[in-house]
């Protein structure tokens, strides 16, 4: 496999730092959410990027409570030991009504270190 190339893996082969992100964001559980991050982690959404614990937390109940929306976890990859990508559907009241999201994923001493999430 070249370098650096995304390697298709099943979604319970993902690190336990990011299916414990990803079922505690799905449940709306910020606070274990929030367990899953480095210190100084960054996420980047929506072309917004929040840096360090309490702008994630922040960030997680904002997302949480600005529109009704169901999501499905439906693809996995693995870029290299740290860095991984979880494909999700979503559908619901957002302008457009339904997308498919790529959270990619660094991480670092088993937590993550930096999420982007973009189409």
């Amino acid at each position: 496999m070249p370098q650096n190339q995304p390697q298709t893996i099943a979604p319970d082969a993902l690190p336990e730092a990011i299916t414990r992100y990803l079922a505690a964001h799905r449940a709306h559980d910020t606070a274990t959410a929030v367990t899953a991050f480095t210190g100084d982690a960054t996420v980047t959404d929506d072309g917004r990027t929040y840096e360090g614990i309490a702008a994630i937390e922040r960030w997680l109940s904002g997302a949480a409570t600005e529109f009704t929306y169901t999501v499905e976890l439906t693809g996995a990859q693995r870029t290299d030991a740290t860095r991984f990508v979880a494909v999700h559907h979503l559908e619901g009241d957002f302008p457009g009504g339904t997308v498919d999201l790529r959270y990619r994923f660094a991480l670092r001493g088993g937590l993550i270190e930096r999420l982007v999430i973009e189409p």
